[in-house]
């Protein structure tokens, strides 16, 4: 769907953009957000939801932008991975591991934390669940609310 100009938005898509614009390091309205402006209500939701997986969920910054691009290249999406890329090297994850990812590899070295992470992720991507191994490793690692915040 093509982005809507102003003059084509209601006062609801308008309020919708508006609040995007407040949690973002930007403000320009891409991606995702373009189609589900359409339904503003589900829009403001959804973002909300994505603010606090990307930036106030239980885990580091480091470990949670590497769920992130873990899930972007699972499902090839590549206007993901190229806004998380970066931030996942700005929070620390190393140039090797966001290269292996990129390429579907298993990074290595990684630090016992990012491995947990890295396993649990692609189990659950992969098989639509985990074995109680991994989850209990996730689960040393970050806790209940860690974990809930690993699956959204």
């Amino acid at each position: 769907m093509p982005p809507l100009s102003d003059a084509d938005m209601t006062s609801e898509q308008r309020q919708a953009v508006a609040a995007y614009a407040t949690t973002r390091k930007t403000a320009v309205f891409e991606g995702p957000f373009v189609p589900l402006l359409r339904s503003p209500e589900l829009l403001d939701h959804v973002q909300r939801v994505g603010e606090y997986l990307r930036y106030r969920n239980a885990l580091p910054r480091r470990l949670s932008e590497l769920a992130i691009l873990i899930a972007a290249r699972h499902w090839s999406q590549q206007f993901e991975w190229n806004i998380h890329a970066a931030d996942a090297a700005t929070a620390g994850l190393a140039d090797t591991v966001i290269a292996a990812i990129a390429e579907g590899r298993r990074p290595s070295p990684l630090d016992e934390d990012e491995a947990a992470v890295h396993d649990f992720c692609l189990e659950l991507l992969h098989n639509q669940s985990v074995s109680d191994a991994t989850y209990g490793r996730a689960l040393a690692l970050a806790g209940d609310q860690g974990v809930i915040d690993l699956v959204g």
